[in-house]
């Protein structure tokens, strides 16, 4: 496609007539020359909003995208309502790749019950892949708002779900041909499966109706970036041993293969969560069909300790690059 703004008549057959689902709240919908979303919400309700680009993924762009993105406001206790989208194209995509990614990023979105609400689309020479920023809008009732910092001494750490399954998912997409030389084709198989877990939307639902105190998303950075993010906000120190936070084997299996650490791999579809009662929650979830753990506690101090393997005990640092960004995805690809 031409470089600049996406023709009138691509952006009405390729992205406008791919956004089917609608939200009564919003007012005034994607069209030509609409530059604005207008939602309506409740006197008691407030808006909760989260951008994030989408850049270390070469496929599953738009899941990713839409998933990152209700993470972060399901993180506040905000229910994810819409959606605006900007689309940096490189100059030698194709309008059938537009259609597609739209295609993808309105089923993500109508699996949440999620409007595109607008946004921007452009062809540009300063990418060389797609790239989707998607900017959130979500409601909450004012009471109900949760804040990352309010973590307190004495709360257990919940972790939900399985760390890892972000990351693992994209490697096993990015590397498979290289990975089936080693493991199974189902194996492989199953670890990209594992985008289908990266929602906690549903869990970060049920957790703040049970009333927990804090919730953040485990995104770039891993559980290890988590605990100290968590922790560095809400003043706090942290004990945490390591073999009770959960992991899938194929995780353990990848990261060995690629020489990367589980607990630093970007992490979406698991939450870390601090709540008294972590145990009576863990059972909440369980109902829910919902897997997690407690893994420790958030203590008066301000040291971030790691219990690892027969009581040998090491002091969390700060976040580090992500493992993801270890993984040359263009390489014997």
């Amino acid at each position: 496609m031409k470089i600049g703004k996406v023709p009138e008549n691509v952006l009405k057959r390729s992205v406008f007539k791919q956004i089917k689902f609608k939200r009564e709240e919003v007012l005034i919908h994607p069209g030509v020359g609409e530059d604005c979303a207008v939602l309506e919400l409740a006197p008691d309700e407030v808006f909760v909003l989260s951008t994030d680009p989408i850049t270390g993924a070469v496929s599953d762009i738009g899941t990713l995208a839409v998933h990152v993105t209700a993470n972060d406001l399901a993180s506040a206790g905000a229910e994810p309502v819409g959606l605006l989208l900007t689309i940096l194209l490189p100059p030698d995509a194709e309008e059938a790749d537009l259609k597609s990614l739209m295609r993808e990023l309105e089923s993500a979105c109508a699996s949440l019950n999620i409007e595109i609400m607008g946004g921007h689309t452009e062809v540009t020479p300063v990418v060389n892949q797609p790239v989707v920023t998607v900017t959130g809008v979500g409601k909450v009732k004012k009471d109900q708002v949760i804040f990352t910092k309010d973590a307190l001494p004495g709360q257990d750490i919940v972790v939900t779900k399985w760390v890892g399954l972000e990351g693992t998912a994209i490697i096993a997409a990015g590397k498979e041909k290289r990975l089936k030389e080693h493991y199974s084709q189902d194996f492989v198989d199953r670890a990209k499966g594992f985008l289908e877990h990266i929602s906690v939307v549903k869990e970060a639902m049920a957790a703040r109706d049970f009333g927990v105190s804090s919730m953040h998303d485990i995104t770039e950075g891993g559980i290890f970036g988590a605990l100290w993010e968590v922790a560095a906000a809400g003043g706090v120190g942290l004990t945490v041993d390591l073999k009770k936070i959960p992991l899938r084997q194929e995780t353990v299996e990848i990261c060995e293969y690629f020489d990367l650490n589980p607990y630093q791999l970007i992490s979406s579809g698991s939450m870390l969560i601090a709540c008294d009662r972590g145990h009576d929650l863990v059972e909440y979830l369980a109902k829910r069909h919902i897997h997690s753990a407690v893994v420790g506690k958030f203590t008066d101090n301000n040291d971030k300790i790691i219990i690892y393997d027969e009581g040998e005990t090491r002091y969390l640092e700060p976040p580090k690059t992500d493992e993801l960004y270890k993984v040359n995805f263009l390489e014997d690809e």
